[in-house]
C-alpha cells in the first residue's frame, strides 16, 4: 500500500496524535493487551442484549472471581466498559464511543475497500 493510500485511512496516519489523545488511546490499548481482558471485552460485547452479568462470564475462565473483577475494573478504568449493580450482581456493557474511537483510529482501509486492517 502506498503512503498516499494509507494517509486516506486512519486519523493516526493522516496527522500526529495530540499528547492527550495518545495517552487516552494508550490506556485503552494497554487494557486490551492482556488476553483475558480482550476475551472479557469480546464476551461482554457479544453477549445477548449487549450486556453481561459477571455471573454469566465468570465460568468461562479458570480464574478466581477477584481476578476477573480486577480485569473488569481495568477495562472500566480504560473507558472500554461500563457497569451497573443490580441486586447482588454487576452487569457490564461495552462503551460504544470507546469501541468506535478504537475502530476509527485503526481503520487503514483504502477508499472503496471493505477491509478494516491491511495485512502483509
Amino acid at each position: 500500500m502506498s503512503k498516499q493510500a494509507a494517509a486516506c485511512g486512519a486519523p493516526l496516519l493522516r496527522e500526529p496524535l495530540s499528547p492527550d489523545a495518545a495517552t487516552d488511546l494508550a490506556l485503552m490499548f494497554k487494557a486490551l493487551a492482556d488476553p483475558v481482558r480482550l476475551r472479557l471485552l469480546s464476551l461482554v460485547a457479544s453477549h445477548e442484549g449487549g450486556e453481561a452479568c459477571v455471573c454469566d462470564i465468570s465460568p468461562t475462565f479458570d480464574l478466581s472471581q477477584p481476578t476477573i473483577s480486577h480485569h473488569l475494573k481495568v477495562l472500566r478504568s480504560a473507558g472500554l466498559l461500563d457497569c451497573e449493580r443490580r441486586g447482588t450482581w454487576v452487569y457490564y456493557w461495552i462503551v460504544p464511543a470507546a469501541a468506535q474511537r478504537l475502530s476509527t483510529v485503526l481503520d487503514v482501509a483504502t477508499p472503496g475497500s471493505t477491509a478494516g486492517l491491511v495485512t502483509s
